[in-house]
């Protein structure tokens, strides 16, 4: 059993950052008290943002609190929009379950008419051999099977609307917000504000980065896949009520293969069957509208394109609101022109329903931020005996304060894999640069990491180099969901920061026409290809997935990196960490899993 977020969390308070952050540890309760949870929520985010640039938190900048405002006015709609997507919900229940009912009224009075054909069997088997013949010359040669199905779904469907009327319109969704702009920006910091501030408002809400949006969607795609192959769904639905009908055999072959038909329909379109589960509560009992957090949207291939597009229009189209973040205006996403015309679709999506917000700024607040902090006891350099010393110290603190308990565990990964952890303690893990980045693991294993673990050492950090490029894209990748996912991060590394990246003698890490003509290719196959085979390569995403990133692109991502390594030394971070990290909110999700259980009863 964890331990509570008072117990597991109070070490931030202690020997690590003592001038600003001890004073909380006795504010800190167990994050399973409402109480708590309710006096995390600020009376405004706009007054939070000017709060944190008073006390001297932020920097103030005009783009930013204009983009504060912004969310502001979002967050102060999007009440009265859970209210009337919360009825429209109800509507729509009722309007699907009418709709449901009716048809399998019309089957059923079909199939009454074919079992009470079937005694003109015998006498059709001795129709006239022209009758047959004239029957045949009927028919078009090139009339593909399924148009027969066709015809009568869509006459089908015709004589619904008319019994029970059109679907129920939605009501309209406020406008999200496309926050784009530099390194250090202050896009992802709003955007979280924002997303903090959401809760108990909105009952869905997610917030994916770039690469674990598009795991989940490689995710979603194989089970659905994979679904329709076994097609378990349908023939538990077909027996379930079909199969016990007072109808022939043939009878009820044919509603069967009505019924299949329809499924296939509805499944043909994979992309929206992929959305609608994208943003899906485990309580499904709870409709209402539904926010989308997506940070760092990028079009590094293809399949991100077209993947994107499908399913973001698919959200856009029903309701939910997206406020998301990048580095790049909307039309200069896609430099490369790849799938132009889905991609401007996609962009045409994106400006009906957000408003399109640059942060123009050209500072890096984080590293403003971490100059003025006097504390920086997190990331220790070179790796000599003192740096090392002081690493091992803070790790006997860390761990002695929980328990001192140090054990390996095995933690799920996405795809069915699993991950060994070699040294962990209540909610800490400690790992070597070499194993989670000189091995074939991806974003899927890091967030799995970052998920189950609210800090992470990572010692024997070296300088990179295009000798190691590989290792360095996946310590990038590492840094981006430990920072996503809010956790405390200790590192023993080769250099300071600002150097990490800058290359060794043996020659730098930005070798653009190297970087611009890479891909990771596995036999030429398509990700269509891949996906339906469901082959899951070691690092946990599909094999065969090509990558195009520039060396543009790489440059931007190393310097991303480390601005968000200086911005994780600070204490603005580090107070985030006990109540923003998913270790922290579980006990709170539990409490009120549990009190929607209890009111049902």
């Amino acid at each position: 059993m964890r331990r509570t977020s008072l117990i597991a969390s109070s070490f931030f308070s202690l020997e690590l950052a003592p001038r600003t952050l001890k004073s909380r540890i006795n504010a800190v309760r167990p994050s399973s008290d409402p109480s708590y949870i309710s006096s995390l929520k600020p009376s405004g985010l706009l007054t939070q943002y000017r709060n944190q640039v008073q006390q001297g938190k932020l920097q103030h900048d005009p783009d930013q609190e204009t983009v504060a405002m912004e969310l502001e006015k979002l967050l102060g709609r999007l009440d009265q929009y859970e209210k009337d997507m919360e009825e429209y919900h109800v509507n729509l229940a009722n309007w699907e379950k009418g709709r449901e009912d009716e048809r399998r009224k019309l089957l059923m009075e079909e199939a009454e008419l074919k079992q009470q054909g079937g005694m003109w069997d015998s006498v059709n088997k001795h129709r006239s051999k022209f009758v047959e013949r004239w029957m045949f010359r009927k028919k078009t040669e090139n009339v593909e099977s399924g148009v027969g199905k066709w015809v009568s779904y869509l006459n089908r469907e015709k004589k619904l609307d008319s019994l029970v009327g059109r679907r129920p319109t939605a009501p309209p969704a406020p406008k999200g917000l496309y926050i784009y702009g530099n390194v250090g920006s202050g896009k992802t910091m709003l955007m979280d504000m924002f997303y903090s501030a959401t809760d108990g408002i909105i009952k869905h809400r997610r917030r994916y980065h770039f690469h674990e949006a598009m795991l989940k969607i490689n995710e979603h795609m194989h089970k659905i896949w994979k679904s329709q192959v076994e097609e378990k769904s349908l023939q538990s639905s077909v027996s379930s009520w079909i199969m016990n009908l007072p109808f022939d055999t043939k009878v009820k072959e044919w509603l069967a293969a009505e019924e299949r038909y329809k499924q296939d329909i509805q499944m043909k379109n994979i992309l929206p069957a992929v959305a609608d589960k994208f943003l899906i509560d485990q309580r499904s009992d709870q409709r209402g509208a539904s926010i989308l957090c997506f940070d760092e949207i990028q079009t590094v291939d293809v399949f991100a394109i077209v993947a994107l597009s499908g399913i973001m229009s698919r959200l856009l189209s029903t309701g939910t609101v997206l406020v998301a973040t990048s580095n790049r205006a909307p039309n200069d996403l896609n430099q490369d022109g790849m799938q132009r015309e889905i991609f401007l679709k996609f962009v045409a999506k994106l400006e009906k329903h957000c408003e399109i917000v640059l942060i123009g700024s050209e500072i890096d607040y984080r590293r403003l931020i971490a100059q003025r902090s006097i504390d920086q006891a997190h990331y220790f350099w070179p790796l000599n005996s003192i740096a090392v010393n002081k690493f091992e110290k803070i790790w006997c603190e860390v761990t002695n304060h929980l328990g001192g308990q140090i054990y390996t565990d095995t933690i799920p990964v996405m795809f069915g894999r699993t991950l060994e952890v070699p040294n962990c303690c209540e909610g800490v893990a400690r790992f070597t640069f070499e194993y989670l980045c000189g091995q074939p693991v991806g974003a899927a294993d890091y967030i799995a990491v970052a998920e189950n673990y609210h800090t992470v050492f990572i010692s024997d950090i070296p300088n990179m180099s295009m000798q190691i490029r590989d290792k360095a894209r996946r310590f990038i990748t590492l840094i981006d969901e430990l920072y996503n996912h809010h956790c405390c991060l200790f590192c023993l590394a080769a250099s300071s920061i600002d150097e990490l990246f800058q290359g060794t003698e043996e020659g730098t890490l930005f070798d653009l026409e190297s970087f611009q003509f890479e891909t990771e290719i596995e036999g030429g196959k398509l990700r269509r290809d891949v996906l339906a085979e469901g082959n899951v390569s070691s690092g946990g995403t599909p094999s065969g997935i090509i990558s195009m990133q520039s060396g543009q692109e790489e440059m931007f991502a190393f310097r991303r990196a480390v601005s968000r390594l200086i911005e994780m030394q600070t204490p603005l971070y580090l107070e985030g960490v006990p109540t923003l990290h998913p270790y922290y909110r579980r006990p709170h999700q539990e409490y009120e899993n549990n009190c929607t259980n209890s009111s049902t009863l």
